[in-house]
């Protein structure tokens, strides 16, 4: 059963009104792509901009020893022990809102999962996302962290009404890794269902061999790597310069 169709490709439910909301992702990575990147290399500025950055909500702080995890936040000058903690105030705030059958099941905010070093984050948002629409969660592209990776995972929001959330593994023990409120936690990426279909994603096939490329293949090669003269004699940002050109064509038709 399809829930009801949102008026937008997606929309965001945010329930802890201090959090920062969602936005749309950004070409230039938040300003930390190179700049020779930025200018020329449409395909990683598309990569970044594809889908919208969700923020944690709040700044926190983990730690691992290799055995348990404890975490902190500013307001308390301790390291707590990690097993399922809420947002600070937000579990009242939400009986108060909620109807009886929802009370006592506000989500948690951190969870310590039975992975060693692995936790569960939630970014304080509930998602819904029109008919056949998935949302890809996956770390924001193009971005740095330090101390930690994403697990990735789509989630067919269309049809699952609930926390939008991301799984975190530690990569180093007995040193805090950092998450600030105003840095993305991870993207969110929209996706129709039928692209990862299993029929869509059997169909393809390999080819080995040189002998393999048929001229039409050579002749595309050629107006890629070839012509005109080699990659030094090529304008800088030529490719991406005609990507920007074919889609401004796409979007007039």
């Amino acid at each position: 059963m399809t829930l009801t169709s949102p008026e937008k490709l997606a929309r965001f439910y945010q329930l802890i009104d201090t959090a920062r909301p969602p936005q749309r992702a950004d070409r230039s990575a938040g300003g930390l792509l190179p700049t020779r990147a930025f200018r020329f290399c449409e395909a990683v500025t598309t990569a970044s901009a594809f889908g919208w950055y969700v923020f944690p909500p709040m700044s926190f702080s983990l730690i691992w020893t290799g055995e348990q995890i404890a975490w902190t936040f500013d307001g308390t000058d301790d390291w707590i022990t990690l097993g399922r903690a809420q947002f600070p105030g937000f579990s009242d705030l939400f009986d108060d809102a909620a109807p009886d059958s929802a009370r006592g099941f506000a989500p948690p905010f951190l969870a310590a999962l039975p992975e060693p070093g692995v936790v569960q984050v939630w970014s304080g948002l509930l998602a819904r996302t029109a008919p056949d629409w998935s949302l890809l969660l996956r770390a924001p592209a193009n971005l740095p962290r330090a101390g930690y990776d994403l697990f990735e995972g789509i989630v067919e929001t269309d049809r699952w009404f609930g926390p939008l959330f991301t799984n975190v593994r530690l990569t180093r023990t007995d040193t805090p890794v950092t998450f600030d409120a105003d840095y993305p936690l991870f993207q969110a990426q929209p996706l129709h269902r039928s692209h990862y279909a299993d029929d869509r994603l059997n169909d393809f096939s390999v080819k080995c061999g040189l002998d393999e490329l048929q001229p039409e293949d050579w002749a595309a090669y050629g107006k890629i790597a070839v012509h005109p003269g080699d990659a030094a004699a090529r304008q800088l940002g030529h490719d991406a310069a005609e990507v920007r050109r074919r889609r401004r064509a796409d979007s007039s038709d």
